[in-house]
């Protein structure tokens, strides 16, 4: 399983009762697959479903699947900082910007709004040449999470704002995107963000890999749901 970087930090929270609003005692069951495994993943036609358990002091977590556009997590990891799992779908794409074509996703999820300590972001991880280049794009978020870097301004691209901060994790730049009005469904012009980094001078004209969706969870304790309804990747 490919590596995930440290992107965003969370403050340190007393653990969340089992009884807290918004937890759920079992997860949801699927019909296809399902893996409760550290790096659990499943193939559909050119999608990847990866569990991805992968930072420290992660708790228990389990991913089902009946396809790529429905598919979901039950995670019960400690209220502690830093980011415990990216359970996410994926597909690579393998086009240098330049080149890409007209690339967008639509999206709509279910998850937890209310919990002591509840902390964890919904997004978009798009990769560049491998893994030397990082964007970020966070359309929807709860509790202490931020990310890397320094705020750089506000920008309407693919007809939405995004906050955009730059920075960098140690081993290579993060771009992130935070949309300045969340929502749990909406569409997603990856190739206007892209173009715009590269047009701007602030990222190479790398070649797009994978472009991932889902949660970085930093802490769920007690145990909740989070649910994609429907996910659509166009290229």
């Amino acid at each position: 399983m490919r590596r995930r970087s440290l992107l965003t930090a969370a403050l340190a929270a007393p653990l969340a009762t089992a009884g807290a609003v918004g937890a759920l005692q079992s997860p949801a069951q699927a019909q296809t697959w399902s893996s409760d495994d550290q790096w659990g993943n499943w193939t559909t036609g050119p999608y990847t479903l990866y569990n991805n358990i992968w930072g420290s002091g992660a708790g228990y977590q389990s991913i089902w699947a009946n396809s790529q556009s429905d598919w979901g997590v039950w995670a019960d990891h400690p209220n502690t900082g830093g980011i415990k799992s990216y359970p996410n779908v994926s597909y690579t794409l393998g086009r240098n910007v330049s080149n890409m074509g007209s690339v967008s996703s639509s999206h709509s999820i279910t998850v937890p709004t209310s919990g002591s300590g509840l902390a964890y972001n919904s997004a978009y991880d798009v990769w560049g040449n491998g893994h030397d280049h990082e964007i970020m794009i966070w359309t929807q978020w709860h509790g202490p999470v931020g990310p890397l870097g320094s705020h750089e301004g506000q920008f309407n691209l693919g007809g939405r704002n995004w906050d955009y901060f730059q920075g960098s994790n140690g081993a290579n730049p993060v771009y992130s995107f935070l949309a300045t009005s969340q929502s749990t469904s909406g569409s997603v012009d990856i190739t206007a963000i892209c173009q715009w980094l590269v047009n701007q001078g602030r990222m190479p004209n790398v070649r797009i890999d994978q472009i991932q969706f889902g949660w970085e969870i930093t802490s769920a304790a007690g145990g909740y749901d989070f649910r994609v309804n429907s996910y659509s990747l166009s290229t």
